[in-house]
Order: structure tokens, then sequence, then C-alpha cells
């Protein structure tokens, strides 16, 4: 593998670890163009954060090679730590510091001078909307306050590389909205971020490209487009004016689509998948179950046909979903 390769801020090739007799990264190959948003996704123990960890020369590979920008993770790893920062799956912050206390800390730690370190904490935390809570410890921040701070943190020397690993999980809504306007700024100013996540909708607002990973292999890599059309044409989905004509309506859409059938949380919707590639004859095979609908007598109040969810393309490369239960060792 090419140690100089232009345009890539990580190129990895054959990248194995095992713990005991768990293969928890089997032979990873990935390409993270500079200046980008790259998403891994996959489930809890697909070997996310182990990966990650290589990476930054946190854990040592076994087997394969990786590159931060033409640099060696193993052979030269100083160089590597230079260029790299790492938010991990929880806040790295002294709870019993202030935000302010926190920042200025690491900012003296990273070799600011003190008016320096006071100087950039304001300046972050006021980019980050943490200007009021600056005085309070940060065991008093709510979770999103405290993801924030914690990203604030591996920016205070602007790393060339940020690692965002699963940075938005138990947040509610509000504040993953929040991260991810952080993220996007932050790529905005030149850093390439390689985001980590079991969230399907956050892989699909930022990452420009994700590889699927699934029992420590890429099982697929590509934009969001390539992904989605790699598993077919796209997705029928229906909402009845009455729940109760669900059974049948999800029959006549077997029959008629011959696919399976997903029945939504929401009692009156459901989606099947068109296996076909041609987008012409999806769009009228859902003409025709529409028709076959009408004449059953099943009242449909919304019917569409558009691109697979990236949910569904999981399910389909993996054939479960990115919760399902995990008995790998490493995440």
């Amino acid at each position: 593998m090419s140690q100089h390769t232009t345009g890539l801020a990580i190129e990895t090739a054959g990248l194995v670890k095992t713990f005991g007799e768990t293969r928890a990264v089997d032979g990873v190959d990935l390409s993270v163009p500079a200046g980008t948003v790259y998403g891994v996704l996959g489930p809890n123990g697909a070997g996310k954060t182990t990966t990650v960890k290589m990476l930054a020369t946190l854990l040592r590979p076994d087997a394969g090679e990786a590159h931060i920008f033409g640099h060696d993770v193993v052979r030269e790893a100083d160089e590597v730590r230079g260029r790299v920062s790492l938010t991990g799956q929880y806040a790295s912050v002294d709870e019993d510091l202030t935000g302010t206390e926190n920042l200025v800390l690491l900012g003296r730690l990273l070799g600011h001078g003190k008016k320096a370190a006071r100087v950039r904490s304001a300046q972050l935390l006021e980019a980050f909307g943490l200007t009021e809570a600056a005085g309070k410890q940060i065991k008093h921040y709510s979770g999103g306050m405290r993801r924030r701070i914690d990203i604030a943190a591996s920016i205070l020397n602007t790393p060339d590389l940020l690692f965002l690993d699963e940075p938005t999980t138990g947040l509610d809504p509000r504040s993953r909205n929040q991260v991810w306007d952080i993220v996007r700024a932050v790529v905005a100013q030149g850093t390439t971020v390689l985001l980590t996540t079991q969230y399907l909708d956050e892989a699909d607002q930022l990452a420009s490209r994700i590889a699927v990973i699934d029992r420590g292999r890429v099982i697929a890599e590509g934009t969001k487009g390539e992904l989605k059309a790699s598993v077919g044409a796209g997705s029928v989905h229906v909402r009845l004016r009455d729940a109760e004509q669900r059974s049948e309506a999800a029959e006549v859409l077997r029959r008629v689509l011959d696919a399976q059938v997903q029945l939504e949380p929401d009692p009156v919707a459901l989606t099947a998948r068109v296996s076909t590639a041609a987008s012409g004859i999806a769009a009228e095979q859902a003409a025709r179950a529409l028709g076959e609908l009408a004449r059953g007598g099943v009242v449909v109040d919304n019917f569409s046909l558009g691109q697979p969810s990236l949910d569904e393309v999981f399910l389909a490369l993996t054939g479960h979903d990115t919760h399902s239960p995990k008995d790998e060792v490493a995440a």
C-alpha cells in the first residue's frame, strides 16, 4: 500500500485485531478522503471502536497496515498522534471541574500559554453554546452538553483528523441535532471526521461515504446513493386508514410485489422493498399493488415509492438491524 496516497486521510489494508479467540476486526480495508465525514456504520460488537483505537494508535494491529495522512500507525505513531484527536463514547472531561476549568487545563497541557488557553476556551464555549454553563461543574451538565464539551476538548488544537466514536449515543433528538451541527462546522474548517455510529439516520445526515461493518468486516462501502441502489430500486411505503386492514394489505403487497413486507411501529404503516433494479418496472409493480388494494376494499391514505432507507440497506446486507445483540467482546 502506498504510504503517500494523495487526497486520503486514512488508508488501511487487511487490518486485523483479535482478543483471545475472538477476531474483533477481520481484514478491514478503508480509504477515507481528506476533508470529509466518513461514516463507519454497524451494530454494537461489529468492530467499529476497535478499528478506531488501532487508527488512533491506542491498539496495535495484529495484522495488516494503516496509514494516517501517509504515516504508518505503528512505525510513525508519534506523527499520527500529532495530527489526530479522539472523542470516545463517554465523556473524557473531569466532572468535578467547570467547563472553563476543563478546557483551560487541557489547553495548558497541549502547550498553550495561560492567556491563550483562556481565550481559546472562551471561543469554544461560545461556539458550542456553553457560555452560560462555563462556570458550572461538568457533573451538572446534561448529556448533550457533556458531548459538546467533550468535542470542544478534542479540537482545542484543531486536528487534521477527528475520530468521533458514537458521539450521540443516548442523546435526545435536540442534542443529537446540536452535535450534528458541530460536526458540520468542524469539517467546514478543514478537519476530516471518521464517524462511527449505529444510528442509520446519523450516517445518512452527515457522511459523504459510508462503510458498513459487521462481525469485524466491511461488507459494503460507498455513497448513500450507491448503498441504497445496491439493494434494489426502492421501497413501497403504505399508510392505511384502518389499522385492522394491515394484515390484508401486507398479504396483497407480498403477492403482487413478491417482496418481504415490514410492519412499521405505526399500526397503520407498512413497507415492502422492491427487489428489481429497474425503476420503471418497480413503479409499474407499485401501481398494480395499489390497484389490488383498492379492489380489495383496503383504504390507503398514503402510498409512495422511494429509495430504500439505510435501515433497509443494512437489513438487506446483514440479515439483522443495527441494534441486534452481538456476542463479540469488542465494540
